[in-house]
């Protein structure tokens, strides 16, 4: 099993993006709201995700099955990324991507530990997932998208790495994005601002938030085109 493949491929171009802040690159905008801090790999522990049915209904939700190319982005220490490899299976790969070189360290050794294989490891970058092209179905951001430090260049790049028919499904609970959350309707008017469409809306209780699930934009707009959202 090699977990370290992409690791090292990303981690020159990504570093320098890791930890630059809320500030856009030229051309796209900041998010005109306060980017969370990312104080930890872990939302809950895992067993009380489990007992209230957390992961096993956003895979359902998402139509994850053996065979599916999926992006676990924000990955920390690994929740969604050992039940997504366990449901993808051989013919499947999960890709695990984390800003914090510490965080996909401790998870690549959990995979050992567990003999968890098909799972690659990627450092992302502030305002770039760092994905191959072309080679996700799912792209899964679960408790995640408010610590994006560029949100809006983030989606935008995301695009690439979408296969044809691709979902994207967003894990937030419904509180402001400083208290470690996002507004249903600040989500929804962020990815729509980059060309993703709202295919459903589901509550997730008793598990906390909801799950969002969008497709991807055909044609992205131009970066100086998109209009950032107030919170």
């Amino acid at each position: 099993m090699i977990l370290g493949l992409l690791l090292a491929v990303a981690l020159a171009s990504a570093c320098q993006q890791t930890g630059s802040g809320p500030r856009a690159r030229p051309g796209f905008p900041a998010a005109d709201r306060p980017v969370a801090t990312i104080v930890a790999a872990a939302y809950s522990d895992e067993a009380t995700r489990d007992a209230h049915g957390e992961a096993e209904r956003v895979m359902d939700r998402l139509g994850i099955a053996p065979g599916t190319q999926v992006a676990d982005i924000g990955a920390g220490d690994g929740y969604y990324t050992v039940r997504l490899a366990r449901r993808v299976g051989s013919s499947g790969r999960v890709y695990a991507t984390d800003v914090e070189a510490t965080h996909l360290k401790r998870l690549e050794e959990r995979l050992q530990r567990e003999a968890i294989r098909r799972v690659t490891p990627v450092l992302g970058g502030a305002g770039d997932p760092n994905l191959p092209r072309g080679s996700i179905d799912v792209a899964v951001l679960a408790h995640v998208y408010h610590e994006i430090a560029r949100p809006y260049e983030f989606m935008y790049r995301l695009r690439a790495a979408l296969a044809p028919q691709a979902r994207v499904g967003i894990v937030e609970v419904d509180r402001p994005t400083q208290d470690h959350g996002t507004p249903a309707a600040l989500l929804r008017c962020e990815l729509g601002a980059v060309g993703y469409r709202l295919s459903s809306f589901t509550s997730l209780a008793p598990a906390d938030g909801y799950l969002a699930i969008f497709v991807p934009p055909q044609v992205l707009p131009r970066p100086d085109a998109i209009r950032p959202c107030r919170q």
